[in-house]
């Protein structure tokens, strides 16, 4: 162990043995000298994390979120980058349940009639009985699929390899067009950067529902636009390419489509458990044992 911890304010009550400081907003010149484990703020600015080139001493970079792609141009040489996997699983999986509950039982649009005092009435699908597929089977996806099974559905999970009860992602191409609802859940790397293009969107059932909780750039913006204003599929995201998605895209007019900004894991079951995690991290750190959530990196 070398150096200080440098953490955000709001994680103010981790107790760690060692010399710790905490920031708010810009980390001070000489803390970031002498950090050697830091934690960037969650959801903060790019100089959030541009300010890593500044940190000599750096030995792990404990992320609060669990996408990490962010991080990796800045990330000096021989640092450890770990991010939040378990933080945000339970939270990220209420929001995927909900959107999917939310277009499929037509709230959003309930909701938008209540300005106008409108009263529509009309047969809209269930979640019951629905066959879904979720694209990750990772700590995100696995608590998508709990959530999901209590509701009578039936769950095809997808992973980079097969194993028991996973399919391998080489069927992607003959199970999209089984699923009514079809859930991302995957890290953004090389092999999902744009995985979700023309080609996977065609392939799914007419009238199927994409739900992205996972990161923009999986899915390839002018690919989905064309398939919802053709009318083939519907669309839930709570992630987009670009974001913040600017007032005049042509995302926000696009039909059959629900969108919330990015609030899977910002939820009161965050700070509990980011806070757990950080401390945890810290020990391990001080005492020399192996950290956590580790991402392998070039």
């Amino acid at each position: 162990m070398a150096g200080i911890a440098l953490l955000p304010t709001f994680l103010q009550g981790v107790e760690f043995a060692g010399e710790h400081i905490f920031y708010d907003g810009a980390p001070a010149q000489a803390d970031l000298v002498r950090a050697g484990f830091f934690v960037p703020e969650y959801m903060g600015p790019k100089s959030t994390v541009e300010v890593l080139v500044d940190m000599p001493a750096l030995e792990v970079v404990q992320l609060l979120t669990a996408g990490f792609d962010y991080v990796l141009p800045y990330l000096p040489a021989g640092a450890k980058l770990c991010n939040a996997a378990g933080v945000h699983d339970a939270s990220t999986a209420e929001l995927a349940i909900g959107l999917i509950i939310s277009s499929l039982r037509g709230l959003d649009a309930a909701a938008r009639n209540m300005v106008s005092g409108t009263w529509q009435h009309e047969t809209r699908p269930s979640l019951a009985d629905r066959v879904v597929l979720v694209l990750g089977a990772g700590g995100v996806g696995q608590a998508i699929r709990a959530r999901l099974e209590p509701f009578e559905t039936t769950v095809t999970m997808i992973g980079r390899t097969a194993r028991t009860g996973v399919h391998a992602v080489s069927d992607l191409e003959s199970l999209l067009p089984t699923a009514d609802v079809v859930v991302i859940a995957v890290p953004l790397d090389v092999t999902t950067d744009g995985l979700v293009d023309s080609q996977f969107l065609q392939r799914m059932k007419a009238g199927a529902l994409l739900v992205n909780v996972a990161r923009g750039r999986v899915v390839v913006t002018d690919a989905l636009i064309a398939q919802l204003h053709a009318g083939h599929i519907s669309a839930a995201l709570d992630v987009s390419d670009p974001e913040p998605l600017p007032p005049d895209h042509p995302l926000w007019s696009c039909p059959n489509l629900l969108i919330s900004p990015h609030v899977g894991g910002d939820t009161s079951a965050f700070g509990p458990r980011a806070r757990s995690l950080v401390m945890d991290q810290l020990a391990r750190w001080a005492s020399g044992q192996d950290l956590r959530n580790v991402i392998p990196t070039p």
